[in-house]
């Protein structure tokens, strides 16, 4: 978000790098960025739309200069710009992505999200990604919000303490069945989690929905919400280490997954192998 006012090129080469490394969807900026945290920065409201609504307009902006050059583009599909939308945990930045514990419940959730979600779902986005969704209630919400956008497609990713439980310790298959009858569910998934814990969730999954499902894991590394710095992962993954997707990812395809891509801590470098390791010379 801070990267958004201060340095919006930056955000710019960064979509570039990543479709010119083979993505087929990017995400906007705008994960952390909410009108609380614009507002205390000392934009007013309205700088604080105009912000989020920068975020898409730069990854439109990005997508669309590589596609009017169909020599780079030959043999692709024409990317997609999915706004980011946070959880509530992001806007605290204490951590309580990753473990659910909010002071709101799901009625607060969906007065929080509500007034970002309508900028976002109206500033032309191909889709919203709801990201790193670590509890039911805020699920719930969500899936309230997407109803009050009948038209807008989005999906719903959720974050994970292990292979069968949200952060919150919601079983996976509950948060799922939650989200079937979403209008407009793009697919529903998993990021910022291990990947050694994917294939585990991609099947609880696929127990209770037929929707499509995304899978985009971290490094394998921890987020320490208190020195806001990644560890080495409880399996062993130090920092820095390459990400392991694309040997990972024919399997998770095999799982059922349709979407693919990376979170934290894997880059433009990680993606251009798992798109190598889908598509070869594609």
């Amino acid at each position: 978000a801070r990267v958004l006012l201060d340095e919006p090129e930056e955000v710019r080469a960064v979509h570039a790098a990543y479709l010119r490394a083979g993505a087929d969807c990017i995400a906007t900026a705008t994960y952390q960025a909410t009108f609380g945290g614009l507002l205390a920065r000392g934009l007013d409201e309205s700088g604080a739309e105009r912000i989020l609504r920068v975020g898409v307009e730069l990854a439109r902006d990005a997508r669309d200069a590589f596609w009017s050059d169909p020599a780079v583009h030959r043999g692709r599909l024409r990317p997609l710009v999915a706004a980011s939308v946070g959880p509530y945990g992001a806007a605290l930045a204490d951590g309580s992505e990753y473990t659910g514990r909010y002071d709101l419940d799901e009625e607060g959730l969906v007065t929080w999200h509500r007034r970002r979600w309508h900028v976002l779902a109206s500033a032309g986005a191909d889709l919203l990604a709801c990201e790193t969704i670590p509890s039911l209630a805020e699920a719930r919400a969500l899936v309230r919000l997407m109803a009050e956008t009948p038209e807008q497609w989005a999906w719903i990713s959720f974050q994970c303490r292990d292979g069968g439980r949200l952060a919150d310790g919601t079983p996976v298959a509950e948060a799922v069945a939650a989200c079937a009858g979403a209008a407009k569910l793009a697919a529903v998934g998993f990021n910022c989690v291990p990947p050694d814990l994917v294939s585990p969730l991609l099947a609880a999954a696929r127990s209770v929905t037929d929707a499509p499902l995304a899978a985009y894991p971290n490094s394998g590394e921890r987020y320490d919400a208190q020195a806001r710095a990644w560890r080495p992962g409880a399996a062993g993954v130090a920092s820095g280490a390459p990400p392991d997707l694309a040997t990972r990812a024919p399997g998770w395809l095999a799982d059922g997954a349709v979407v693919l891509g990376g979170c934290c801590r894997t880059g433009p470098d990680a993606i251009a192998r798992l798109r190598d390791a889908l598509i070869p010379n594609g």
